[in-house]
């Protein structure tokens, strides 16, 4: 069923989902929060944009141009929905199309920022396979995976330029890998706890191409007090208080 919700709790932007498909995840709102985004930003791009949270989120913090491009098509529509009555189309603009065909619309060396929440399945990890198809194809690196992201980023970010995206911790050293394999040099991660009686479960991290050596491992993050409620910092994402 499509429903309408407030994007954020400090706005009155929106944002359409499906609730038999899957809502605006914690994930995006952290992505949003952590990359690293500068004044002289001219081009960003959101790989997997899904129904375009992280897009809107950024228009928030930046006058630059924003592309998603998103495969599935009934998570695409949604997007352009929200986009359009947010009046972001300006913008904002959304792709209906594989991420591995992006060199079709852009040229090398054109984006200063590039930013995922990928699948994170692999397609041996039998977690949530037996979910919907859209669902499935959204977790499990069936038509993306990490390594692909890496090598779109390789081409189409500017040297010099941000790659930043959240994963599972326990693929950790794999992305660490692969971001050197591709000339994308890591320089922060921050860990993101469930409280602080819990391991990490997510992994924020960001990497420059052809960057300097310099790794900074930030402070951690925990999502919720031993309550159950969100943290402060948690709650100061969405926009105060209301957050639940």
């Amino acid at each position: 069923m499509i429903v309408k919700n407030r994007l954020l709790n400090y706005c009155d932007n929106i944002i359409y989902q499906n609730t038999d498909y899957f809502k605006m995840s914690l994930d995006s709102v952290l992505l949003a929060n952590f990359v690293t985004i500068n004044l002289k930003d001219r081009n960003i791009l959101d790989i997997a944009t899904g129904n375009a949270p992280i897009p809107m989120l950024l228009s928030y913090r930046t006058k630059a141009k924003i592309y998603g491009i998103e495969l599935q098509k009934e998570i695409y529509s949604l997007g352009v929905k929200s986009v359009k009555e947010n009046n972001m189309n300006k913008q904002i603009t959304l792709i209906n199309d594989d991420a591995k065909n992006l060199s079709n619309y852009f040229e090398s060396d054109f984006f200063d920022v590039i930013v995922t929440n990928p699948p994170y399945f692999n397609t041996s990890d039998d977690r949530f396979i037996n979910d919907n198809l859209v669902k499935s194809i959204a977790r499990h690196e069936k038509y993306l995976n990490i390594e692909d992201v890496l090598k779109i980023s390789r081409k189409l970010l500017k040297n010099g330029g941000r790659l930043s995206f959240v994963h599972r911790t326990e693929r950790l050293m794999e992305l660490l890998f692969l971001m050197k394999k591709y000339n994308i040099e890591p320089k922060k991660i921050r860990f993101v706890y469930p409280n602080k009686n819990k391991n990490s479960d997510l992994v924020l991290i960001e990497g420059v191409k052809n960057g300097k050596t310099g790794l900074k491992i930030l402070n951690p993050l925990f999502v919720y007090e031993g309550d159950g409620i969100y943290t402060d910092e948690v709650r100061r994402m969405y926009g105060g208080n209301d957050a639940k």
